[in-house]
């Protein structure tokens, strides 16, 4: 009896061991495996340009391959090249040269902002923009956000490279590395796990080619909504307003934020109770417009076509996600509630549950 205890004790402290190690390599190796989730992202988003230069036009999977991340490149940086000019009109003031500059700009935006609110008995707590503080501080800090932002600037140009290099092996010889997943299992398992592996694949690249068509809604929205009302670099926040839409629930709050913010300091100089205040009022308005055309019609589309997913079930996924592993979790956490639903289809596929919430894969 003590020899079959021992045993169990011995199996149970390998299990345990082998799962500590593994935490402890998924921790280390945490930015690598960071890489490979973009990269198998992009690589599905990327999946049907492959198909079409394979199919229609005849390239091998190389060119295709190569053409689609060089597509992809040059999207990315025509994206950068306009958010450049925003950033380095909006950061200017910050150098030294310009303290005078920004500090007049703040002085004047809280002086016409708190007669606004006065006007309602509302009073700003001038502890808390102490304007002269704030502009040497900023100037005293400006060599380390300097050394700070090379750092970064170096670590994206890294991960990248990376993610690129993965994308290209993913989307060339992707099968490959499919069949090793498969190999991995025993022989009478391996005919479901291709089926799953398959299934996934297309269901998330429906799932994420239909949140690229939920940012451009949105953007052409933001868009026309900001010109409407002359706010300069209106192309650059629509975009980032759109794409910050892209984190549930929290984004769409940011989003409509950093746009009031903009637009305001857009129209620096004018009269607030005339035009700031008025202009921020309507472009908030259009934008709860476009979050309602967004999560009424956009979002229940995606994910009933994508994802076959009830918009009940996306809403507790995402909020259960959040909880467990915060703002990550929420991206996340349609994609994983979609793996899962496949592999139980799959596999466990006469539990009275399972085939209910998988009835439409």
């Amino acid at each position: 009896m003590k020899t079959v205890n021992d045993k169990i004790a011995l199996k149970l402290l390998t299990y345990i061991t082998l799962a500590a190690f593994v935490i402890f390599l998924l921790i280390k190796l945490k930015v690598v495996i960071g890489y490979i989730l973009i990269a198998s992202v992009l690589s599905l988003v990327l999946r049907p340009v492959v198909k079409v230069l394979n199919n229609k036009l005849k390239f091998n999977t190389t060119l295709s391959s190569i053409l689609a991340l060089l597509l992809l490149s040059l999207i990315i940086a025509g994206l950068i090249s306009l958010l450049v000019p925003l950033v380095l009109e909006q950061g200017k003031n910050l150098s030294l040269l310009n303290t005078n500059s920004l500090n007049d700009k703040l002085n004047l935006l809280y002086t016409e902002l708190n007669q606004y609110l006065l006007g309602f008995n509302i009073s700003l707590n001038e502890s808390i923009l102490n304007l002269e503080s704030l502009t040497k501080n900023s100037v005293e800090i400006i060599p380390s956000i300097l050394n700070w932002i090379g750092s970064v600037l170096g670590s994206i140009t890294i991960g990248i490279l990376s993610v690129l290099f993965i994308s290209f092996f993913l989307l060339k010889d992707g099968i490959y590395f499919e069949d090793s997943v498969v190999l991995l299992f025993p022989k009478k398992l391996k005919t479901r796990i291709k089926k799953s592996i398959e299934t996934i694949k297309v269901l998330l690249s429906r799932y994420f080619i239909g949140l690229i068509v939920q940012v451009s809604i949105l953007f052409i929205i933001y868009t026309f909504t900001l010109l409407i009302f002359g706010i300069k670099d209106a192309l650059v926040i629509a975009l980032i307003c759109a794409i910050l839409n892209l984190i549930p629930y929290v984004g769409p709050l940011i989003g409509i934020f950093l746009m009031i913010f903009l637009s305001m300091t857009s129209n620096l100089g004018q009269d607030f109770s005339d035009v700031i205040a008025p202009t921020s009022f309507y472009i908030s308005i259009f934008y709860l417009i476009a979050q309602l055309i967004d999560n009424f019609i956009s979002q229940p589309y995606i994910f009933s076509n994508s994802v076959k997913s009830h918009p009940l079930e996306i809403f507790i996924v995402i909020i259960s996600g959040g909880l467990l592993f915060g703002i990550g979790g929420m991206i996340l956490a349609i994609p994983t509630y979609t793996s899962f639903k496949v592999i139980g289809k799959v596999f466990f596929n006469k539990n009275d549950l399972v085939k209910k919430l998988t009835k439409n894969i």
